[in-house]
């Protein structure tokens, strides 16, 4: 009778076993459907989780150049905007400027087109204060606050740095996130003259500044020739930014893909494949209960017997 009681305790222990196995099993399964990632901890493959936490690091990282690309870009493409108002106030002033330059006008003719320039130089200036996504000075370089002061005689003065930040964009590569007032206004100590001090002078001139505004309308349209074509040039520096950044980002999708595809092959469940698993595992394990069931009241009859 000892040993038949051995023999049934070692039945169920065996038992209760394999079915512990067939539900830890199945719930595994079960885990790996739900959460969409077959390793539920570091220890089911050490190895494997390491690669996968490198990998996480390098979105993290991504992410972090992706936000700072895509503020370059913000400001990028605000500079471009205002540049393309620049160009239409400064082709006005042009085509004013000739008409003011012109032996047929009166001098009160010449006063009204002075002031219409002095309403586009207070155009260009707003614009030359214009502010970046974060708000800080778009055209001021690194400074926060306005690119263009006025000093007492109402002459704009640039506030700003002489140069612009670097963004980076990952990888080493690095960025201007926009243009310093000198690089499009000129002035400041360029050999381009500069453009709202050009507008405000001969504005003040045709209005009565001047003893000769023809001959200020004349001097003008050299600066603001040279004027327009800095800022032309401005537009085609930016562009090539924005092109560069637009290479940036198609790098780090396609980078990001790699490694998705990567961390998808390492961590990520094959659901087609656990699905199948699962059932095949619920089968046994419903077998083996059943089984178990018969087994058991069998061995418990023969024990009464």
């Amino acid at each position: 009778m000892i040993g038949f009681n051995n023999a049934t305790s070692a039945f169920y222990d065996r038992s209760i076993g394999d079915l512990t196995s067939l539900r830890k099993s199945a719930e595994g399964l079960q885990q790996q459907i739900s959460s969409g990632q077959k390793l539920a901890k570091s220890s089911d493959d050490p190895v494997a989780a390491a690669r996968l936490r490198t990998l996480a690091r390098a979105d993290t990282l991504t992410a972090v150049d992706q936000s700072n690309t895509d503020s370059a870009q913000t400001d990028l493409n605000l500079t471009d905007g205002v540049l393309s108002d620049l160009v239409t106030a400064v082709s006005r002033a042009q085509t004013l400027a000739t008409q003011a330059a012109s032996g047929t006008l009166t001098d009160a003719q010449r006063a009204a087109i002075g002031s219409e320039i002095g309403q586009i130089h207070d155009q260009v200036l707003q614009l030359a204060n214009s502010r970046d996504g974060s708000g800080n000075a778009l055209f001021g370089g690194q400074t926060a606050g306005a690119a263009y002061t006025l000093d007492s005689s109402g002459n704009a003065v640039y506030a700003g740095t002489a140069s612009a930040g670097q963004v980076q964009l990952g990888e080493g590569q690095t960025v201007t996130r926009a243009m310093t007032g000198s690089q499009v206004f000129g002035g400041d100590g360029t050999s381009t003259p500069d453009l709202l001090s050009t507008l405000k002078t001969l504005a003040d001139a045709l209005q009565g500044g001047s003893t000769n505004p023809q001959g200020a309308a004349q001097s003008a349209l050299s600066a603001l020739s040279s004027g327009f074509d800095t800022i032309t040039t401005a537009q085609t520096v930016v562009g090539a930014r924005l092109n560069f950044i637009d290479l940036a980002n198609q790098h780090r999708q396609s980078v990001s893909d790699l490694r998705a595809s990567e961390q998808s092959a390492i961590g990520g469940t094959d659901i087609t494949g656990a699905v199948a698993r699962l059932q095949q595992t619920m089968l046994v394990l419903q077998a083996s209960q059943a089984s178990f069931t018969r087994l058991a009241s069998l061995s418990l009859f023969n024990a009464l017997g």
